[in-house]
């Protein structure tokens, strides 16, 4: 007792929403502290972290696409679960003593924030990633409610929550009352699968190969899952998968909504069957309270206009939709005792 009460000096408890795309960190009365690709470099081969164990989150994101054949650019987290055991382990152990100040002399209390709909083993793989990283004790919770519990709904109250979470690697999609997720779905399509739509859509339509990075920026600057008052264009620069020599091509916001309609239309398939399996009740209760959209998908132009349309329902978007989740994770870890009941733990 006395050792936990003396590790606790050492220590400052965090809510991690550890992310397909992103990894957000947040710290109880501090807010968001830290928000970083979900990336790492390593020696090609190995699980061996380059810069000392540094090339993690923003510093390998900049080599993405530009690494020699002695280097390896990889993303941990695949689907929003780990595809990585070891290089996830360093990735967490890399943010905890980055958020910490560099002391590895740390042991926080962890909240992380997982898909709804990954396997016992998925997150027994997190679990140990986070205790191998440092963490002295972990829980987890599914992302609908840490998204919730972040946006601010009622969810502990008798009525029905309707959260859609569109993340790197799946979306979230929940009825939510009394604590508990009443029904959902959970597809591994979302922000990653638009960006290769976006990188598909380029070969087949101008022979142009591109990156993710590349792909990413004309989603972000160009992309829209409804028609815009305004429609924009845009220059992409690759490689002319023909002649083998860098060339650009223009495309337009009508281009990309077309690259982008089959992964929008997988999302609007799962909002559509979570509606179809929601209790009569709790559907009248979103009659009047209509869903909240988070994530990063959340910010695709006109994506809730088209849910909208599509559903019948009022569509709002989340204040700061990207930090939802992790804002959720930060407020569990206040009330840990009152929400306990809600989280899976490394005490089971």
């Amino acid at each position: 007792m006395f050792l936990n009460r003396l590790v606790g000096l050492f220590s400052h408890d965090m809510g991690i929403d550890l992310g397909t795309a992103n990894t957000l960190v947040c710290l109880v009365g501090q807010g968001i502290v830290l928000s970083e690709p979900s990336v790492v470099a390593v020696k090609r081969g190995t699980s061996q972290v380059l810069d000392n164990g540094n090339a993690v989150g923003n510093v390998a994101k900049e080599m993405m696409g530009k690494t020699p054949g002695s280097i390896q650019v990889i993303r941990p987290m695949r689907d929003g679960v780990i595809t990585d055991f070891e290089i996830t382990r360093a990735m967490l152990e890399y943010f905890i003593r980055k958020v910490h100040g560099r002391s590895r002399m740390v042991s926080p209390r962890v909240v992380i924030a997982v898909p709804s709909g990954i396997t016992p083993v998925e997150k027994q793989a997190v679990i140990d990633s986070a205790r191998r990283a440092g963490a002295r004790k972990v829980y987890l919770i599914d992302e609908p409610k840490a998204a919730g519990i972040g946006v601010g709904l009622p969810i502990l109250e008798p009525v029905g929550n309707m959260i859609v979470d569109i993340g790197g690697g799946t979306t979230e999609v929940a009825v939510i009352s009394l604590g508990g997720i009443v029904t959902r779905q959970s597809v591994r399509i979302a922000g990653d699968d638009m960006n290769d739509a976006i990188i598909n859509y380029m070969k087949r339509t101008y022979n142009l190969l591109i990156g993710e990075p590349s792909a990413e920026a004309v989603k972000i600057e160009i992309g829209s899952a409804a028609p815009l008052e305004k429609e924009l264009t845009r220059a992409v620069k690759g490689r002319d998968l023909i002649a083998g020599i860098p060339r650009s091509a223009t495309i337009t916001s009508e281009e990309v909504r077309e690259a982008l309609s089959e992964p929008i239309q997988v999302i609007l398939d799962a909002v559509k069957r979570t509606l179809e399996t929601t209790d009569p009740e709790l559907s009248a209760d979103l009659i009047d309270r209509g869903m909240t959209l988070c994530g990063g998908g959340a910010l695709l132009r006109g994506i809730d206009r088209l849910i909208a349309k599509e559903t019948g329902l009022t569509v709002r978007i989340a204040e700061d939709p990207l930090t939802a989740v992790a804002r959720g994770t930060g407020a569990v870890l206040e009330e840990l005792d009152r929400v306990k009941d809600m989280l899976d733990s490394d005490e089971e």
